[in-house]
């Protein structure tokens, strides 16, 4: 079975609306929440959420192992054994979710008088709404798990036709809960049940797509180790990645001062949200490589290796450059002359770390999807040890600074560390990738990279960065981008009338 490109981009484009659009409403109803809810109950739940995201982490990851098994029954054309995958990773989902929110109810107390420190009017409420929480838990695993036979299906349009609703009710419901009169818990139990919604609705449209599945669920034994073996590492991946990705902050606050905390988070965070691009993409990666290589077509894995490389780059690649040309007139623009002073350096060394590290989500998916999901957590395990030492060296050495460059090594090794992977433990080959679209994309965005050092030294500024700009996009249109790539931007952008293949429709063949 094969995933075709446009379907991998029409569903890279459907995950990047999926996320962006429920930001945009974010950044719009975030304020009057603040307002409707007060300071203290906005703080309130947003630590709330923060626990909750830590209690997510007792899903272990399977969630992801459903769409990583479905994909592969696919892939070998076994329809038969769906069923067995599904209801067994359900299964677990549920008695695991059962007890996270047990865990969760007891530990609320103690979470909340001695942790969060939360003012003493409020911290009846708060217990509540974090038990309320804990006991959706069971209901957010189950629901990843259908999502999941969705996206190995590449049924993303179906994932998003729920999802963004789901997220924008997330911003929503608290507007609404407070126009009602309800307090904190019932304004949690309202986003509750919009997650059960999206449970019911996810479960059924995955039954719908994929008919094997409508068989009596009975759990198959001998299926949960292989899943728990699975899972594991992918649980563990995220254990540390979540504990790697908050050292630099709480070194920084430990060792320098509270304030430096702020001048490195603050950029760090709007350059790290650039991250929805890969994010969008690595979605739709990791089914299609498990589908891929469970059919045995290295070629079409190679080849999309090689294609999602050079998008990746070629999308993010320039505003990751425009970001280190301009460091000091984005921060002064956005966040005041102070920051410009002291995070123009952080911001510059994060983008050039980060511009490397963008396609670091392709390797990642493909080793996922070719089942060596444990060479990440290994590696992330060594590296949460020296990025430690390298990041208390730095703040010691040359504070905020010193911590970005730590930061930057890690980022860049870790990617390197991935392609490495790929090439060994997979069936990716260099010459391929860097021939097949990477090597010119790495030279247009050098010589970009030149272009607007030669347009700081004239003085052009913005006006001569946007007609570097311009030409790069031209160069990358005519001379980048293939001919089903131009022929994909084009329909996007209705020059020419949106086809509609069946090869389109998924692996079920049809809506």
């Amino acid at each position: 079975m094969d995933v075709p490109n446009k379907l991998i981009a029409r569903n890279t484009v459907l995950n990047l609306v999926g996320l962006v659009v429920p930001l945009a409403v974010g950044f719009v109803t975030i304020p009057m929440v603040v307002r409707a809810l007060g300071n203290e109950r906005f703080g309130i739940l947003a630590l709330v959420w923060v626990v909750f995201g830590y209690f997510g982490l007792f899903d272990l990851g399977l969630g992801r192992t459903t769409t990583r098994y479905v994909a592969d029954c696919l892939g070998r054309n076994e329809p038969d054994k769906l069923p067995g995958y599904l209801w067994t990773t359900i299964a677990l989902q549920t008695a695991i979710g059962i007890a996270a929110a047990c865990l969760s109810h007891l530990a609320a107390p103690l979470i909340v008088r001695r942790i969060l420190n939360i003012p003493s009017g409020f911290e009846a409420e708060t217990i509540l709404t974090l038990r309320l929480v804990g006991w959706s838990l069971p209901v957010m695993f189950v629901a990843s798990s259908f999502r999941g036979v969705l996206e190995a299906a590449q049924r993303f349009d179906l994932v998003n036709a729920v999802k963004v609703p789901v997220n924008i009710l997330f911003y929503i419901l608290p507007l609404a809960g407070v126009a009602m009169g309800f307090a904190l818990p019932g304004i949690v139990v309202l986003l509750v049940l919009s997650r059960a919604a999206a449970l019911l609705v996810w479960g059924g449209l995955a039954l719908r797509v994929l008919p094997p599945l409508r068989t009596k669920p009975v759990p198959r034994r001998e299926l949960v180790r292989p899943l728990f073996s699975f899972s594991g590492w992918l649980g563990l991946s995220g254990i540390l990645y979540a504990v790697t990705t908050s050292l630099d902050r709480l070194i920084i606050g430990s060792l320098i001062t509270v304030e430096a905390v702020t001048f490195y988070s603050a950029p760090y965070e709007a350059i790290n949200r650039l991250g929805v691009v890969p994010g969008s993409l690595s979605m739709v990666l990791f089914p299609a490589f498990s589908l891929l290589d469970a059919g045995g077509r290295e070629d079409r894995s190679e080849t999309l290796f090689a294609r999602s490389s050079k998008f990746l780059l070629l999308s993010t690649g320039p505003i990751f450059i425009l970001l280190m040309a301009f460091a000091g007139d984005f921060l002064r623009l956005w966040l005041g002359p102070d920051f410009a002073v002291q995070s123009t350096f952080v911001v510059q060394v994060l983008a050039a770390a980060f511009l490397l590290n963008t396609i670091s989500a392709v390797p990642n998916s493909y080793l996922i999807g070719i089942g060596r999901v444990d060479l990440a957590p290994k590696y992330q395990a060594v590296e949460l040890v020296v990025f430690a030492g390298l990041i208390f060296a730095g703040a010691k050495l040359w504070g905020i600074k010193g911590v970005a460059l730590a930061t930057a090594v890690r980022l860049v090794a870790f990617t390197a560390f991935l392609v490495i992977a790929s090439v060994k433990a997979g069936r990716i080959r260099p010459g391929f990738i860097w021939k097949n679209g990477l090597g010119k994309v790495v030279a247009a965005l050098a010589l970009f990279a030149v272009a607007l050092a030669v347009n700081g030294v004239l003085g052009g500024g913005l006006w001569g960065a946007g007609a570097c700009l311009l030409v790069l996009a031209a160069a990358a249109y005519s001379r980048l981008l293939d001919g089903e790539e131009r022929a994909f931007i084009a329909r996007s952008l209705h020059l020419r009338r949106a086809a509609a293949p069946a090869e389109a429709a998924g692996p079920e063949g049809g809506r």
